[in-house]
């Protein structure tokens, strides 16, 4: 019998209407999107966000919601407002780098 808390979300459908609705707000608002926001929205902490990808039921719905919080966030390169997308970028894994040969 696993231990720890009870999932909040019993099905990968729950999650993903909870997700939705999340990014239909923030366009209807003109929010940014963001990883934190979305934990916020679907009530979990960032680390817990993190655990429900790790199981394969939410795995895809969890990713691709990240995916489009960071195309989010690489568009706004594009709009002049740089260096919080570009921090944003970074903890997504993108890298800075200047490469000399």
């Amino acid at each position: 019998m696993p231990g720890g808390r009870p999932r909040k979300y019993k099905t990968d459908q729950e999650l993903k209407e909870i997700i939705d609705q999340y990014f239909a707000d923030c366009e209807e608002k003109e929010d940014p999107l963001t990883v934190t926001g979305l934990a916020l929205a679907i009530g979990l902490d960032r680390k817990a966000l993190i655990e429900y990808a790790k199981n394969d039921e939410f795995s895809n719905t969890i990713k691709n919601a990240k995916l489009k919080c960071e195309n989010y966030a690489e568009k706004m390169l594009y709009k002049g407002k740089a260096t919080g997308p570009i921090f944003a970028l970074k903890n997504f894994g993108w890298e800075d780098r200047v490469q000399q040969e």
